[in-house]
């Protein structure tokens, strides 16, 4: 179990009640933040604690762990700077009985805040801006003091919030049904095309058939028998340009264990065919599912169009990794 730090003054409404942590993969310069990086490293169970407004208001626990996802469409004018596509982690919220006013505590917690990466002020207890803080158990315990028993307990692990679904696949469903909708009502599409895309979304028809010719076998277990392989997307069908969606270059043929885990962001590939495995991913899972985290795995070399897809895969699919 980690311990974490949200502040939701813009969205608090939207996420704690619509059950959710969102927020974008890069900055409006394009590039990585610490804040929007952690989202990666959120994991079911973790303890969230959620800051709006000079208050911590909702206690939260961890439901899924994090998927893309496009902004959304409740945030309105909030973050109008924001990319559109994000990162997304469902989360059980509840409101706390009494709002804690950190500035009101300082002398308490300051000798508890780490000397970087602190998501409040040492010497006021105003909170820092940045979206996502992890925090040590020790604070998050001493919040929680303030707080109420309910949250005491909870940070000890000695309560649980209602489970929620994981709802992760259904919500990527949707996503990509809008994307196919937009697709077939496209009058600039020729049909025969349109089918192609459509099929290409299931790893089916054209697609299917193409990357079979470059890749015969599972690239992690071997197999080879077609009837037991998915044709994966290295770019996700949904991220893509129609281009990419038919390229046989972005995806490989895999067993649908080591899909799960690649479409998903809980394993990928370096570019050297080293096998990655994410510091999120449970071992002993991955281990029965057939792949090995006893020593290090490569699976091969990759051409030059599969390198391009696979640096995508990475920085915007696996999640958080040493």
């Amino acid at each position: 179990m980690k311990y974490w730090w949200v502040n939701q003054n813009q969205t608090y409404r939207h996420e704690v009640f619509g059950g959710y942590m969102w927020s974008p993969k890069l900055n409006a310069a394009g590039q990585h933040i610490r804040s929007y990086d952690l989202m990666r490293k959120l994991m079911p169970g973790d303890v969230v604690f959620s800051y709006a407004n000079t208050t911590i208001k909702a206690l939260g626990v961890v439901q899924s762990c994090c998927y893309e996802f496009p902004k959304p469409s409740e945030f309105g004018a909030a973050g109008s700077n924001w990319s559109n596509i994000g990162w997304r982690v469902d989360v059980s919220f509840k409101e706390v009985s009494q709002p804690l006013r950190t500035m009101d505590h300082i002398d308490i917690l300051s000798s508890l805040l780490p000397s970087v990466h602190s998501p409040i002020k040492i010497d006021t207890g105003g909170a820092n801006q940045s979206y996502l803080f992890d925090i040590s158990k020790q604070f998050a315990l001493a919040l929680a003091q303030l707080i109420d028993t309910v949250a005491v307990e909870l940070v000890r692990g000695n309560m649980v919030f209602d489970a929620m679904p994981d709802r992760s696949l259904e919500n990527i469903a949707e996503w990509e049904d809008r994307v196919e909708d937009g697709i077939t009502t496209d009058t600039t599409i020729p049909e025969t095309e349109k089918l192609a895309l459509v099929s290409a979304r299931r790893g089916q028809g054209s697609y299917r058939k193409a990357l079979m010719k470059i890749e015969s076998s599972c690239r992690v277990t071997l197999v080879n028998r077609a009837r037991h392989l998915v044709a994966s997307h290295t770019k996700p069908w949904r991220d893509c340009t129609n281009e990419e969606r038919l390229d046989p270059e972005n995806g490989f043929m895999l067993t649908p264990n080591v899909d799960h885990l690649f479409d998903k962001g809980f394993i990928s590939f370096e570019n050297d065919g080293s096998l990655i495995i994410s510091s999120v991913t449970h071992t002993e899972s991955i281990n029965r599912m057939g792949v090995s985290t006893d020593e290090l795995f490569n699976v091969g070399s990759f051409t030059s169009g599969q390198k391009g897809y696979l640096d995508f895969h990475r920085e915007f699919i696996l999640l958080a990794h040493d």
